[in-house]
């Protein structure tokens, strides 16, 4: 079975263009929300994603709605927690395959990393 996990240096959840998520106002509080604008930079990428590296800045202090776990994922999307795994695992795929595309390095090191 497939399991969820972080693959460094991939960074396609950092693409934070909103007009690329029109729902975000759905289910960020408008704290979270002005936030979540505040870090968007004007290319559309996370303004703490560090281009070079790609690595977030503030990996350790990142806002809660940047974290795959399961009270926000429940409190964010309604999302129950055994869900959470198959749901997240789509997310990054879709987001990978948007960012980079579905034959893509990075969707390789992605799948080899969650068992797919």
């Amino acid at each position: 079975m497939a399991t969820w996990r972080c693959v460094k240096q991939c960074g396609a959840c950092c693409y934070l263009e909103p007009s690329e998520r029109p729902d975000l106002d759905e289910y960020l509080s408008p704290e979270e929300l002005e936030r979540y604008l505040s870090m968007v930079g004007v290319d559309g990428w996370c303004v703490n994603f560090d281009r070079a590296t790609r690595e977030c800045r503030i990996y350790e202090e990142r806002p809660r709605f940047c974290r795959v776990q399961v009270n926000v994922f429940q409190d964010l999307y309604g999302i129950e927690a055994e869900e959470l795994n198959e749901f997240a695992i789509d997310c990054c795929r879709e987001h990978i395959e948007d960012m980079y595309g579905e034959r893509s390095l990075e969707m390789h090191r992605f799948d080899e990393a969650v068992g797919i």
